[in-house]
């Protein structure tokens, strides 16, 4: 069998929760709507929360996650890392 035969869903964790938050960090120059960012986007569109993104000053939204926050209006927010 082939690992597409097992469909398995598959989890995400962010690195910090609070009551109306979810936190992912990332230091990376470019940041796409992965996998684990469209999970987390899910998850806090569920439980009314706002998917904050914590990168480099520097770091570039590809159009894949301009697309993301432009559909979620409201739920993902960026801020810079100190």
């Amino acid at each position: 069998m082939s690992a597409n035969n097992h469909k398995i869903p598959r989890g995400t964790r962010p690195d910090a929760e609070t009551p109306d938050r979810i936190i992912l960090i990332k230091n990376v120059s470019l940041l796409r709507a992965t996998y684990q960012v469209r999970l987390l986007a899910l998850k806090a569109v569920e439980g009314r929360k706002k998917l904050i993104l914590q990168v480099p000053r520097a770091c570039r939204f590809d159009p894949s996650l301009t697309a993301l926050i432009g559909a979620l209006p409201g739920t993902i927010r960026r801020e810079d890392l100190p």
